[in-house]
């Protein structure tokens, strides 16, 4: 009995000179719900809404909007009751909408034309005006930009990544985030991107705290026109550099640091860990360009009025299925069909949607005020602000980041708690880079986001 009590009193001695910050628990480095969703992706279901969409002929924004089976209007009206559906099945947790803008004297919308996207939102339980978003374009096209009457199936491009949004909504629905979802097909991408500059306007004006775009372009073709097959890969587009920096914001940058450490960089990295993680057999290749050489997607314009933004795609494209008019030369087969769409890959990129917006709905809000300090010091320091009130209900606390200046990814990485500030003890500041990401009770973290203007998500 006596030895019973006085191993008692060391524990109760020991307790008493644990210091805060051994006491102090990280929260797991896994959200295990994650694997159940990428799980629960089908490509069945994928598959099946591609072979819906390709069978509406063609999905050209100037096709007809009368027919209730063929042209772009039949399309969107199916998205639309597809999306309501969905909604049905999770007592109407969805608010399903079209926006839209008449677009005309444009080089390849010349006459008045009703532009119509489709989105649905999925509300957050605890901060339902910070949004992330998943987008895939309506339309199709063929060789000639105006053609609008000549089959246009458009499977791969882009009727796997309309697909992928649609199925994404399915398996999220059934969850509930403390951050807001939009599902959205943007309309008008082959004239001219002007579904995402509709939206993103749209979402401007009615103050959307957009943190994060995925904008997935073609996510369903393996064999490439280089002859390499290949279904576990896929690319990630993001800018180096905001759009919208300002000349003085570019100034402090020189000196600062920060040409490739953009939101929508550390996004890109975001889902480059996250596809290690949680999908199997995918491996990410993020590619420091905008967009493929020379050409655009419709990220680029969240990515012109500040919204980070990224685009998901396969790796390796095949040109003779993309703008193409559907025919046989010479043995050699032209045009966007079905049968060009691996769906098992598309399932995958879906997946590594899902799991992306999933965990960034479920963290706490992002790092704002995030500011690096400690020129001629022997340490760094990194501030923040701290997240309060109902919106940070579910914040665990901080993990700041650091790595090597000539380091692509974050190489290392410490949970600090629910505070505003960290030094990095001996870590001069020349030598690395820093940020700082939030982090949930269950897991989830938010992007890591880098000091100053440069690395900002927003407030």
């Amino acid at each position: 009995m006596q030895l019973r009590f006085l191993a008692f009193g060391v524990i109760i001695f020991l307790l008493a000179f644990v210091t805060p910050a051994l006491a102090q628990h990280a929260p797991p480095g896994e959200v295990l719900l994650m694997h159940d969703l990428a799980t629960n992706v089908s490509a069945d279901r994928l598959q099946a809404d591609v072979q819906k969409l390709v069978d509406f002929g063609t999905r050209h924004t100037l096709s007809d909007t009368k027919s209730k089976t063929q042209g772009i209007g039949a399309a969107r009206t199916w998205i639309y009751d597809e999306l309501t559906k969905i909604s049905a099945d999770c007592g109407n947790c969805l608010e399903v909408m079209y926006i839209t803008d008449t677009i005309s004297g444009e080089r390849r919308i010349p006459d008045p034309v009703e532009v119509v996207s489709v989105i649905a939102i999925q509300r957050g339980t605890l901060d339902p005006n910070r949004y992330v978003m998943m987008s895939g374009d309506i339309d199709s096209r063929v060789t000639d930009s105006m053609d609008f009457t000549s089959a246009s199936p458009g499977a791969n491009d882009n009727a796997s990544g309309m697909a992928g949004v649609i199925e994404a909504a399915r398996v999220l629905s059934k969850h509930q985030f403390a951050g807001s979802i939009i599902y959205a097909g943007l309309a008008g991408e082959e004239q001219g991107l002007f579904g995402g500059k509709i939206l993103a306007a749209h979402a401007l004006k009615n103050n959307w705290r957009i943190k994060a775009v995925l904008n997935n372009d073609m996510i369903g073709n393996i064999t490439g026109i280089d002859g390499i097959t290949d279904n576990t890969s896929a690319r990630v587009f993001s800018e180096g550099t905001r759009d919208n920096e300002t000349k003085e914001e570019a100034r402090i940058r020189r000196f600062t640091g920060g040409e490739v450490d953009s939101p929508s960089r550390n996004l890109a990295r975001y889902i480059d860990v996250r596809a290690d993680k949680y999908i199997p057999a995918l491996d990410i290749m993020m590619i420091y360009r905008l967009d493929r050489f020379g050409r655009g997607g419709h990220h680029r314009p969240f990515n012109e009025v500040g919204i980070p933004a990224v685009r998901i795609m396969e790796t390796h494209e095949h040109y003779d299925r993309q703008h193409q008019n559907l025919r046989n030369e010479n043995g050699r087969e032209f045009g966007d069909v079905i049968s060009g769409v691996d769906f098992d890959y598309a399932r995958k990129l879906t997946a590594l949607n899902v799991v992306s917006l999933a965990e960034m709905a479920g963290a706490p809000p992002f790092p704002a005020q995030v500011k690096a300090s400690g020129a001629v010091l022997a340490s760094a320091d990194l501030k923040w602000q701290i997240a309060e009130g109902k919106a940070a209900k579910n914040l665990a606390g901080y993990i700041v980041y650091w790595r090597e200046t000539d380091q692509p990814k974050w190489q290392y990485s410490r949970f600090v708690g629910k505070v505003d500030n960290y030094e990095f003890t001996n870590l001069v500041i020349d030598n690395y880079f820093f940020g700082v990401a939030s982090v949930a009770n269950d897991g989830s973290q938010s992007p890591v986001v880098f000091p100053g203007a440069a690395g900002s998500f927003g407030e």
